[in-house]
């Protein structure tokens, strides 16, 4: 059930990290694309942003090169197909936190 709460995304300075720390609503599609992991000897980032989707309307806009780190409050093992998995198990929202 939605919460009511809009879409928003929130910057977090860890050191010389930076966490953006965002939340979509509404279902896919999220308006973003996956590319490396793990079984590709490569980071998880964001591939692509889709100009006017969700996540680039977002207040702080997810960005191609962003490293996705969490989903939905499961910490990431860093393989593609997890994170697939978690994002087409998203249905009304979804909690990303990727590292830039």
């Amino acid at each position: 059930m939605d919460s009511g709460l809009p879409s928003y995304s929130t910057v977090i300075h860890r050191g010389k990290t930076l966490l953006l720390e965002a939340r979509l609503l509404g279902g896919a599609p999220w308006g973003f694309q996956l590319k490396g992991g793990l079984e590709h000897g490569e980071e998880l980032i964001i591939s692509k942003v889709e100009g006017g989707g969700k996540a680039d309307l977002l207040e702080h806009p997810l960005l191609p090169g962003d490293q996705v780190v969490v989903i939905n409050d499961v910490e990431l093992s860093g393989f593609r197909q997890e994170a697939v998995s978690l994002v087409k198990g998203s249905y009304k929202t979804l909690r990303l936190t990727v590292r830039r």
